[in-house]
């Protein structure tokens, strides 16, 4: 489960998304960014596949995978994400058998996404300075190289 933050924690946050993507407070500043931006998807969609790769029962399994097929995959589906043509075949042909790891290159591919295009817009975003100022005046620092 994410953690919350503390500044130098968020200040950290400008190395990778990992780090936002673990972290309670970064995973809901990312989060607000990426709506702004209509991309919100991206980030759930990751998550989906996070939770799904823990999912232990076999019924749940085809169950979890079904969802995130028909919320994420499928065409016209209502939080489509945008990956290439062969992954979403791939993905189509193999869902009535879905195993642990059908969506990963769906799921390598959205995170590429976000932390090479979403990611550095956030790290230049009001949301993202608000925040690292919020901590920042949490503990009177003054200097923030990435910024």
């Amino acid at each position: 489960m994410p953690v919350k933050s503390n500044a130098g924690e968020t200040m950290a946050w400008s190395e990778s998304v990992d780090t936002v993507l673990s972290n309670k407070e970064g995973l809901a500043a990312f989060r607000t960014f990426l709506k702004s931006e209509f991309s919100e998807e991206n980030v759930e969609f990751w998550l989906a596949c996070e939770d799904f790769k823990k999912t232990k029962s076999s019924t749940k399994i085809a169950l979890k995978a079904q969802k995130i097929y028909s919320d994420f995959i499928q065409a016209d589906a209502p939080k489509e994400i945008n990956i290439d043509f062969h992954t979403k075949n791939d993905i189509s042909q193999n869902i009535s058998e879905p195993t642990l790891r059908c969506f990963d290159a769906a799921q390598s591919s959205i995170y590429c996404l976000m932390a090479k295009d979403s990611f550095p817009r956030f790290l230049r975003s009001e949301v993202y300075k608000e925040l690292v100022k919020k901590h920042q005046d949490r503990n009177q620092k003054r200097w923030l190289p990435f910024l």
